[in-house]
């Protein structure tokens, strides 16, 4: 199975998160996948944005579903790179997508989309939440979904219980709290195994170690790198 490195919110190490900006060099520089995370306006545009507020990413303030599409796209993002919509995301690269959503709202929204275009082969769900998840499938038959695991705390049944229960056919976890274990149980089941973010060699190197089958990275050379990391 070939090893996946995907842009972490383009490549967020270099350029501005959840920016085209930074979605376009994560394609530039050879990413196989884009993740990026979405959130709804208050007048419900699809939104690459990370947090539930604007402070820490633009120049603004104040919380994504209070602001409208227009307050949203007067705000500087970094380097005068504005808020994308996810529509733009998609012309503007060609890459699969790994879309993060954290709400039912928000994958409703999404699912809608996915299906208008025709980008069940293009664009994979991921959440923290197994209801997203199921309510995705639902919604779009086929598709592909992740569960992000933020702290899978050594109880390896429980995370691929949860993944396999949610119908996901991958689990994300942070590569500095993956145990062996949990990726060879996870692999028995059928899913695939990532690890988030991979920003060293050290760090790389582990992942290749624990057979992982993908890393998402905040810089463009481990993409590099990892093609000569066995």
């Amino acid at each position: 199975m070939t090893f996946l490195t995907i842009g972490h919110r383009g490549v967020m190490g270099v350029e501005p998160e959840n920016t085209l900006r930074s979605f376009v060099r994560a394609e530039r520089s050879g990413m196989d996948a884009i993740a990026l995370d979405l959130r709804l306006s208050k007048d419900g545009a699809l939104v690459a944005v990370h947090d539930p507020e604007v402070d820490r990413t633009t120049d603004g303030s104040g919380a994504v579903a209070d602001l409208t599409l227009a307050e949203l796209r007067g705000l500087d993002a970094g380097q005068g790179e504005r808020v994308p919509v996810f529509e733009e995301v998609l012309d503007a690269v060609r890459s699969p997508l790994h879309a993060f959503v954290g709400d039912r709202a928000a994958v409703g929204v999404l699912a809608e989309l996915i299906l208008r275009r025709d980008l069940v082969s293009r664009v994979e769900i991921a959440s923290a939440h197994e209801a997203v998840l199921t309510e995705a499938a639902r919604r779009v038959p086929g598709v592909r979904t992740t569960l992000f695991v933020r702290s899978p705390d050594g109880d390896t049944e429980a995370v691929v219980g949860r993944a396999v229960a949610a119908g996901a056919a991958a689990i994300a976890l942070d590569v500095r709290r993956i145990a062996l274990e949990t990726v060879e149980a996870a692999h028995t089941a059928g899913l695939r195994v990532t690890g988030l973010a991979v920003n060293t060699l050290d760090q790389l190197r582990l992942a290749r170690a624990l057979g992982l089958d993908g890393v998402a990275t905040d810089f463009p050379e481990i993409r590099s790198t990892g093609r000569f990391t066995a």
